[in-house]
């Protein structure tokens, strides 16, 4: 999430259970995000462990998928509403509906036809078609599907598999101008973030799931697509980070020197994100001091020439000369894709405008709906120096970083960081590295003798769940599952009940005639054996 944070406190493995505030004590973002991120955890594996992987509601199952046919290469997909949970994720696919403006002439809707009647507008005009009730494949909110690109169309070849990818992604008021309270005034930063649960509707080859051949029963489908979603879903990277070593020839590697440690001015939370996924070759990454958090709206776009609506609120969170931003949108971000970073090469103060090394890849930062902004990133070309082994080369590969496996690379003040030989990597994922000025050093996990711990990323979480297997254009057998309530009506009390009751009255009691109806003119029935001696032994205390 490429929020503002100073950390991420949250550990599962610790087992807190909720944040406990003190008085008189200072109050950071990290508490209140980590008592949000315990009770998501709690509500999450309670789901997860009642529902299982995947479920929906009996009656209101959503994700339902029908196929509509059209030409061979822009078939689409029907999505029916309703809620659906993978993993203990709540996924809804209800559409919404717009809401009913006022009309453009007269005072009120009066339910009769005049001059706004059925057929027409107040100004003439024809009345506006009603919305879909339903999503589709290519219009679903967060798909941003593309018909001119040949690798977002569904399969050409029956049968492949219709499945539900769910992650979280962070909005900020970049993104979503709505979260900005404007009684603050513009000079002013803006508030809290949001998480987004995302969802995508998407298809898979049967060839992926090694399903091409024969006709698998949908238990056969679910395993296949089982074992695809758990390798899809695992990490394949692991990276450590330190503090600068001082050299090579310590005789005591394990005391610290005075000069091993960060160095930083400030205390910052470094984020080291993939940018280009694939092996160590062919990936690449970037890395911010501010968790990628700083970020300038667009207001428009002239070919290498970006209008700005701020250049930034101080020196640190400003855009300058040499500066790598990536163009970034809604659209964008939802795809995951990774385009090349630009690199700043002039800037207008006075016209809040910056000119860049190239224009934006085709499909981003043109529409305003999908608020378009830049993310500044803190790596140059000339930062590429490893402790002790001179100069590197720092060529950069599509303005990122390439991957170096096996040696420990430097960001800056001394802070280092470790890939694992062998890793694949997956656009998105990062980690986090608080840096603090208080102790010289960075917060990461250590063994005993003081040595950076492997990490995987922190992010992105990636979930699956099966809905459809697409055998023909009559055939889309169900995969989705779906549990009924717990909740169940209470039995009226009934002549059966009545004489059970009776029955396990007289299993209590010594009285023969116990069983039998109870009639309140005639004496009452006898107390059990248990209720008498008890009686009996207080009488008998008080007399003594």
């Amino acid at each position: 999430m490429h929020a503002d944070l100073s950390r991420l406190t949250h550990r599962p493995e610790r087992h807190y259970s909720a944040v406990v505030a003190q008085q008189g004590r200072v109050q950071l973002d990290a508490d209140a995000n980590e008592q949000t991120a315990i009770q998501l955890f709690q509500a999450r594996t309670l789901a997860a462990d009642l529902i299982g992987p995947h479920g929906g509601p009996r009656g209101a199952t959503g994700f339902r998928i029908a196929l509509r046919g059209g030409s061979r290469e822009l078939d689409d997909l029907v999505i029916g509403g309703g809620r659906y949970y993978v993993d203990g994720i709540l996924c809804d696919a209800t559409r919404p509906q717009p809401g009913v403006p006022v009309p453009a002439h007269g005072t009120a809707d009066t339910g009769k036809e005049g001059k706004e009647g059925k057929d027409g507008g107040g100004d003439g005009e024809p009345a506006a078609p009603p919305p879909p009730a339903t999503w589709t494949y290519w219009d679903q909110p967060d798909g941003f599907r593309d018909p001119e690109r040949p690798g977002d169309r569904l399969p050409t070849a029956f049968p492949y598999l219709v499945y539900l990818k769910v992650w979280e992604r962070l909005v900020t008021a970049a993104e979503d101008p709505a979260l900005r309270e404007v009684a603050l005034g513009s000079a002013l930063p803006d508030t809290a973030a949001r998480t987004k649960v995302v969802w995508q509707v998407l298809p898979l080859p049967a060839a992926a799931l090694g399903l091409d051949t024969g006709n698998p029963t949908v238990d056969e489908v679910r395993a296949a697509f089982a074992r695809w979603a758990e390798q899809a879903a695992t990490p394949g990277s692991r990276l450590a980070a330190r503090g600068e070593h001082p050299g090579p020839a310590d005789d005591e590697p394990c005391l610290v020197a005075p000069d091993a440690r960060y160095r930083g001015p400030e205390n910052q939370l470094y984020r080291v994100e993939v940018h280009d996924g694939g092996s160590a070759k062919d990936a690449t990454f970037k890395w911010s001091r501010e968790n990628g958090s700083v970020t300038f709206p667009v207001d428009g776009l002239d070919g290498t020439w970006v209008e700005l609506a701020t250049l930034g609120s101080d020196d640190t969170l400003d855009l300058d000369v040499g500066d790598l931003v990536e163009f970034v949108d809604t659209g964008y971000t939802s795809r995951g894709e990774a385009e090349p970073l630009l690199r700043v090469e002039e800037v207008d103060l006075p016209g809040r405008r910056v000119r860049l090394s190239g224009e934006p890849a085709p499909g981003v930062g043109r529409r305003p709906e999908l608020h378009p902004f830049l993310r500044r990133w803190d790596h140059h070309e000339s930062s590429r120096r490893t402790s002790g082994r001179g100069a590197r080369d720092g060529r950069l590969r599509h303005g990122a970083l390439p991957v170096e496996e096996g040696g420990w690379l430097p960001l800056e003040d001394g802070v280092e960081v470790w890939f694992a030989p062998g890793g694949s990597y997956r656009t998105g994922d990062f980690w986090l590295i608080p840096a603090r000025t208080a102790t010289g050093g960075v917060e990461w996990p250590t063994d005993p003798a003081r040595r950076p711990l492997l990490q995987y990323p922190s992010g992105i979480a990636v979930h699956f769940a099966p809905l459809a297997w697409i055998a023909g254009e009559q055939t889309e057998p169900d995969l989705r599952l779906a549990f009924r309530p717990l909740a169940a009506s209470i039995p009226a009390a009934d002549d059966a009940a009545l004489a059970a009751e009776e029955e396990a009255r007289a299993a209590e009691s010594d009285d023969p005639s116990y069983g039998s109806p109870y009639d309140a003119s005639g004496p009452a029935p006898s107390r059990s054996q248990t209720t008498a001696a008890a009686e009996a032994a207080v009488d008998e205390e008080g007399t003594a």
